[in-house]
């Protein structure tokens, strides 16, 4: 595990000094390295049969992948805690000398101890301090978040004495109030989401829909203090397809959906087309909301054009994009020079590189609304950030606050107007 440093809210591991590690990459030789591990006397030794990871120096863990060709991203490995293949995935954990243990699936980085807060907390706080807190003005006429029924989603009938958690105002017999709100998670597998769900007092019920319980399994034993979001009473594990699940949910059920997914290659690749989000739309009550990860600007404009096309055509309430800063979402860059040769297999990587720079490190979310009442994302009404409440099992958020949640939607002029030009 990576060491903890100071106050709760420290970041467990510290960066080496960038001299260092140029100093470093120079003193090797770059030439047809392959991956190599750490055995159990902890001596370094490669590994020819590993297809989830490749190296590029060894000791470094490179991160290659169709999602940003020409690129590798890299980790100094300090020991290789779990490789494993399930139904759906390669899963590895290794212990990296800066960014404390990184899960990784297929090759791809999903989340490191160090930074994962910062996108676990800006993909649930940025929808659920968006819609308001039923809890707060019940039976207020002006209260904006109701919606008409003849008959109530969860209960055969109306009547008051069956409604288990919505209210009934006199003066408004056709309108039911939710008590609480319902929340849907899908993929998140590692439990980071369902931590910062339950922060929110007002959810009564996280249901969860995670393809490869490997992952789930992995995460606690390596990951506990992400993965304790499966410790809160609240929450109820699915295995299986979230598109299977969605499709078998009934019509209105959930207030917030959030969709934690990998990159749209392999078994998360039906997460991020359109019928999906036709599911999802179904899915969620009248001024429900979804946040989904929507990749990243400098690398997948093509992709976020299409979702955000999709999700205009859907979702006839609010639809935004918006962003946040996540290091190893990729990190860093080889680079490629006219002076370096590169071949990439399966396998291993062999080239000769001359240095390396920090690329991309931002991660996107989709953020929409069904129709009903207004949901305006980039002002946050049920604040979390104030509650001290929210702390006191989880510790104190690292990253999100409410300047963070307004400046998430503040965009770049070149993903600006792509994603304005699909207004429809």
């Amino acid at each position: 595990m990576a060491e903890e440093s100071g106050a709760a809210i420290d970041f467990p591991v510290k960066r080496q000094r960038e001299d260092e590690e140029l100093n470093n990459h120079h003193n090797h030789n770059h030439n047809g390295v392959e991956m190599e591990g750490i055995n159990d006397n902890n001596s370094i030794s490669t590994n020819k049969e590993s297809e989830s990871i490749s190296s590029v120096i060894p000791g470094w863990f490179s991160e290659i992948s169709p999602m940003w060709p020409g690129e590798a991203h890299s980790l100094k490995v300090e020991k290789i805690l779990f490789q494993g293949k399930s139904e759906y995935q390669n899963v590895m954990v290794f212990q990296s000398s800066t960014y404390g243990n990184v899960l990784v699936l297929d090759g791809v980085i999903q989340l490191t101890e160090r930074d994962e807060c910062a996108y676990q907390e800006m993909i649930v706080h940025l929808p659920l301090c968006s819609i308001p807190n039923p809890k707060k003005g019940l039976f207020s006429r002006n209260m904006p978040r109701y919606h008409k029924v003849e008959y109530c989603p969860l209960y055969p009938s109306p009547q008051p004495d069956n409604l288990k958690h919505w209210a009934m105002s006199k003066v408004q017999a056709p309108y039911a109030w939710p008590l609480e709100d319902v929340v849907l998670v899908i993929g998140g597998g590692d439990g980071g989401v369902l931590r910062e769900v339950s922060r929110h007092s007002s959810v009564e019920q996280i249901d969860i829909c995670e393809i490869d319980k490997m992952v789930v399994d992995v995460s606690e034993q390596f990951f506990p203090h992400v993965s304790i979001g499966y410790k809160d009473p609240r929450v109820t594990l699915h295995i299986g397809d979230g598109v299977a699940f969605l499709k078998a949910v009934p019509e209105g059920t959930y207030d917030a959906i959030i969709v934690d997914s990998s990159d749209p290659i392999g078994p998360a690749q039906e997460l991020f087309e359109k019928p999906f989000f036709e599911s999802v739309a179904k899915a969620l009550r009248p001024g429900g909301v979804i946040c989904t990860q929507a990749e990243s600007i400098w690398l997948h404009m093509h992709i976020i054009e299409d979702i955000v096309a999709n999700c205009r055509q859907i979702f006839k309430g609010s639809v935004n994009y918006a962003w946040t800063s996540v290091p190893t979402y990729p990190r860093y860059v080889i680079l490629r020079t006219p002076f370096s040769d590169c071949v990439i297999s399966t396998k291993f990587v062999y080239l000769n590189a001359i240095g390396f720079f920090n690329s991309s490190g931002v991660i996107g979310f989709m953020l929409c609304s069904t129709e009903g009442p207004h949901v305006d994302f980039k002002h946050p009404v049920n604040p979390i950030e104030g509650d001290d409440s929210h702390c006191k099992s989880n510790g104190p958020l690292k990253f999100y606050n409410n300047e963070m949640h307004a400046a998430a939607f503040c965009l770049p002029s070149f993903a600006k107007k792509v994603i304005e030009s699909k207004a429809i």
